[in-house]
């Protein structure tokens, strides 16, 4: 399935909303991509506490949100920030995570950068009509503490931390295998996903395959937003999205391992 698109295909097409998750002050001064309407990384992130800073917002939080940016249910979405689209992709599970459509959700293939240095950008003021988006919570891929606990000993399931190694070496879940979420990304050419290939290639690598199940986790569930998507888009079917990370993990007395 086609989570990825790129940039001829969300110019040409028409029915999607395009949403960009970067600053407001960004979205507004240095322009946006023409249509797009601002819901601002900061906005759409818990700040209850400091076990759930960054995890999920609430329910109405989220959809006041989308209500205010003139977001509908049915309503095919395209996220992207400037930033190789990891901030984005927290955009698009969080969607998912409070019941859009999953085949109505996708992430721009590349970034703002990338987008600008070919097409048109716009700094119209943008005054979306509001909606009244009602979010419903759903189960899947989420993982919680006690499933990730049951993992460590799977056999079949593949733990990643999607981490610098300098961070998982610091402290991880054990057992965990360690995969750079940017080993995904070209980071020097188009700002988007490495060919198809060589992500199945790197995944395979760190023994991430398609007949094992699979559960990620980072720090506050952003860097493994844009991993769970990669995987989507490579048609696995077993991923496990652990929201709590190892903020929860912590949190709750799990088990820690250093180094390699």
């Amino acid at each position: 399935m086609d989570v990825f698109l790129d940039s001829e295909t969300v110019a040409t097409r028409e029915d999607r909303q395009l949403v960009d998750v970067r600053d407001s002050w960004e979205f507004d001064g240095i322009g946006h991509l023409p249509g797009a309407v601002s819901i601002p990384f900061d906005e759409f992130r818990s700040a209850d506490d400091t076990a759930a800073a960054g995890m999920l917002p609430s329910p109405d939080r989220w959809g006041e949100l989308l209500s205010a940016a003139g977001v509908e249910r049915g309503d095919p979405l395209v996220a992207y920030d400037d930033t190789h689209g990891v901030f984005a992709a927290r955009f698009v599970v969080t969607a998912l995570a409070y019941g859009h459509d999953p085949s109505r959700l996708f992430l721009l293939d590349g970034d703002y950068s990338a987008w600008s240095r070919e097409r048109p950008v716009s700094r119209e003021a943008v005054e979306p009509a509001t909606t009244s988006y009602e979010p419903t919570r759903t189960t899947d891929p989420f993982v919680d503490f006690e499933g990730v606990q049951a993992a460590i000993d799977d056999d079949e399931v593949v733990l990643v931390d999607t981490r610098e190694p300098a961070e998982y070496e610091a402290g991880h879940i054990p057992g965990a295998v360690q995969l750079d979420w940017r080993e995904l990304v070209d980071t020097d050419g188009t700002r988007g996903l490495r060919p198809r290939a060589e992500l199945e290639t790197t995944l395979a690598d760190h023994g991430i395959t398609p007949d094992r199940r699979v559960v990620l986790y980072c720090n506050t569930a952003r860097r493994i937003s844009h991993t769970y998507l990669v995987c989507r888009q490579l048609s696995y079917d077993r991923v496990g999205f652990y929201e709590g990370s190892l903020t929860e993990w912590r949190e709750r007395g799990g088990p820690v391992d250093t180094g390699c």
